[in-house]
């Protein structure tokens, strides 16, 4: 296993990371477990998770598996999106936050979490609020490091001159959208990124399974793929990102990889990127997928990648989030 910075900060994380937001849902919890072991035994360290995964099961999931392990994860959860109906359910405020960190550490079974991300920017909030909170969990022991998540440069850089300004601690890394299919991070977030000392995580490393080849033009969703259980994922599906995903297939079969290593292999070399999180609802599949930590691109084939995903550093993001007005 390969390792990074987080960030400019002296954490180090493994080059891939677990995503968990299937667990208790698409993956039991034995298979959930299973894969949370697999990983850490094959020098996964980072494990990210939120509260609002699979209705708080992700988070009581892991706290299993990680008993008398804890010490092996770099363990990464959110909060800030919708969680419940009540006016103070939501968002990045002091009320909310200390809420939801409490109720996660128990789920987790620990005292302390690595890395503690504000799921969304809240506009309703001000950021002084959040960020000088973030900093009372670093000081009492129970978070590590904070980070960011779905926040747009400008967002980003507002709250890093907060915390330059004031003295608090400071996000050291943000979750985004990016991959092959979604280069748009590149105009603005990166180059922010780098100038500061922010570590990318990206989400939807594999474009929610179209970077795995897995989709075509004319036959059916296969079954279990995103397509197929969740309907609002056919919005994704088009000429353009089936035909990425075909010829990101014909360039890692002409190299001996599969396309979904090949894929999180070109994530792994991109600027500030410092660990790419991928889910998994068995065991084989982050098999394959650890293959990408030894994958080495040359220059030809890098050059390949870039061209024939060139398109996608143009328009919308291919996922964010943010909280409903």
């Amino acid at each position: 296993m390969r390792y990074h910075r987080l960030g400019n900060s002296g954490l180090e994380v493994s080059a891939l990371g677990l995503g968990t937001n299937a667990f208790g849902k698409r993956a039991d919890q034995d298979t959930s477990i299973r894969i949370i072991h697999y990983a850490l035994d094959n020098g996964i360290n980072f494990i990210d998770t939120a509260n609002i995964y699979t209705g708080s099961e992700s988070e009581r999931i892991i706290g299993q598996s990680l008993e008398g392990k804890r010490h092996s994860a770099v363990l990464a959860t959110k909060a800030g999106l919708v969680k419940g109906k009540g006016p103070n359910e939501r968002g990045s405020s002091r009320y909310h936050l200390q809420q939801e960190l409490e109720s996660s550490l128990k789920r987790l079974k620990t005292d302390y979490v690595d890395l503690y991300q504000i799921h969304a920017f809240d506009p309703n909030t001000p950021l002084e609020e959040t960020l000088r909170t973030l900093d009372d969990m670093v000081s009492s022991g129970k978070v590590r490091y904070i980070g960011a998540s779905n926040y747009v440069a400008w967002e980003l850089m507002k709250a890093l001159g907060i915390s330059e300004l004031r003295g608090f601690s400071r996000y050291i890394s943000t979750q985004i959208s990016y991959s092959l299919a979604d280069r748009t991070p590149e105009k603005e977030l990166i180059p922010m990124c780098l100038d500061q000392g922010v570590g990318i995580i990206p989400y939807f490393p594999l474009a929610g399974g179209i970077l795995s080849g897995k989709y075509s033009l004319t036959d059916k969703a296969p079954v279990s793929s995103r397509a197929d259980t969740d309907p609002n994922f056919s919005k994704f599906l088009d000429d353009r990102t089936i035909t990425l995903g075909q010829n990101v297939s014909k360039l890692a079969a002409e190299h001996g990889h599969t396309s979904s290593a090949l894929s999180l292999a070109w994530l792994m070399d991109r600027p500030t990127v410092s660990t790419v999180i991928v889910g998994a609802t068995r065991v084989e599949q982050l098999e394959d997928n650890l293959n990408s930590v030894s994958i080495i691109l040359d220059s030809e084939v890098m050059q390949k990648l870039d061209e024939i995903s060139d398109p996608f550093r143009y328009g919308k993001p291919f996922a964010t989030f943010r909280l409903p007005k």
